[in-house]
């Protein structure tokens, strides 16, 4: 077969690029696909990601049809906060072809060799606080709202190609029907909270902007041990979560406080993959808005939700706040009559957070992998 990698710097490349994951994947009928509104947005130089960040697109082509893609990413953040000198893969979709998926690989490699770079680390769409990691099972189930999903098949094309795992991400989840919250439990939450003052409030929609900034305040303090962690900036967070804004469920989003300095918060999503799902070309208008309309309002068509971010500010995490939010959410869907919730995503040997999760009964059923090679040897 012969393959021919190009270089995204023509419009229609990048059209390309945005439609090859539509070709391979239309008749998988747990396929969400991508909107095309969301995937420019993330992928503009206006967002304020790429201030510390450099990005290339390839497109895979046999004869004059697309068959794979990939995008290579250079952070200079990344290697401020870790000091080392590993680049990002990411945006990877591939037909079931070594060859493509060799070639595809190969470009990537080679540029950010020549940038200095001596690995190469990925899922990364396009950093660890975007969507991430390969799916490596559960392949008969759907993704929720904003967690990445790939056949099968994706995992033979990355370890041929010589990555090796270098994290797990876990996504669990928990009925509404098997939650279980032990009362004497609640009881000792309720009487801590009592203790410390700690209070919970729902986010203030009219006060977005700074609410943000206390959300993302609060997350790279929260998060700032964690395993690739990547301080998040005010105004990319505000960037992303303002195309999200006209979807929010303010009594999903909870600010926890103690003494009234506000300490932790969770983000609940409505799985909004339930509607997309229907706009099997990527476009919401003219048609497809009329359709998922329909689904939302006459079908109720969305009954799951997913809490893609919570974090508690290190001085409180001695106390019991993560599970307090936890509590309010579930107890919030509950009367959204939602039947189930995803926590996703959780690292592998975050023991605390999983323990926490088993207590309420929730299962892990899905996980995402993120690989690593070095290219040291790479010329």
């Amino acid at each position: 077969m012969s393959i021919d990698v190009v270089l995204c710097e023509k419009s229609k490349h990048f059209n390309d690029f945005l439609h090859v994951p539509f070709q391979l994947h239309k008749y998988n009928e747990n396929w969400v696909p991508p909107l095309h509104h969301t995937i420019k947005r993330i992928l503009d130089k206006k967002n304020p990601f790429y201030k510390e960040a450099e990005i290339n697109h390839w497109v895979a082509y046999h004869g004059n049809k697309a068959v794979g893609r990939i995008s290579a990413i250079i952070n200079k953040l990344h290697h401020k906060i870790h000091d080392e000198k590993i680049a990002f893969w990411g945006f990877f979709e591939c037909k079931n072809s070594n060859e493509v998926a060799s070639a595809l690989f190969k470009h990537a490699e080679r540029w950010v060799v020549e940038q200095g770079m001596q690995g190469m680390r990925g899922p990364m769409n396009p950093s660890i606080n975007y969507e991430c990691g390969l799916q490596i099972s559960a392949f008969d189930t759907k993704p929720y709202i904003m967690m990445p999903q790939n056949p099968e098949y994706y995992i033979n094309l990355v370890e041929q190609e010589g990555y090796k795992k270098v994290k797990d991400l876990q996504a669990w989840t928990v009925g509404m029907d098997e939650i279980a919250f032990d009362p004497k439990k609640i009881q000792i939450i309720k009487k801590i909270c009592e203790k410390y003052r700690i209070t919970i409030r729902t986010i203030n929609m009219k006060d977005f902007k700074n609410e943000i900034k206390l959300i993302v305040k609060i997350y790279n303090d929260a998060w700032a041990k964690n395993w690739g962690y990547l301080p998040l900036d005010v105004e990319e967070f505000y960037y992303l979560a303002s195309e999200l804004k006209s979807s929010i469920l303010p009594n999903l989003i909870f600010i926890a406080e103690v003494e009234g300095e506000p300490c932790g918060f969770s983000v609940g999503l409505p799985d909004l993959n339930q509607l997309l799902i229907h706009a099997r070309n990527g476009k919401l208008f003219p048609f497809n808005f009329l359709k998922l309309l329909w689904q939302f309002k006459v079908k109720k068509t969305i009954n799951q939700g997913r809490v893609p971010l919570l974090g508690v500010l290190q001085k409180y995490q001695h106390l019991p706040i993560g599970g307090l939010l936890y509590y309010e959410y579930f107890r919030k869907i509950d009367q959204l009559d939602y039947q189930q919730g995803e926590l996703s995503w959780i690292l592998e040997d975050n023991h605390a957070m999983q323990a926490g999760l088993e207590l309420i009964n929730a299962t892990h059923y899905k996980t995402y992998r993120i690989y690593e090679k070095s290219l040291v040897n790479i010329s």
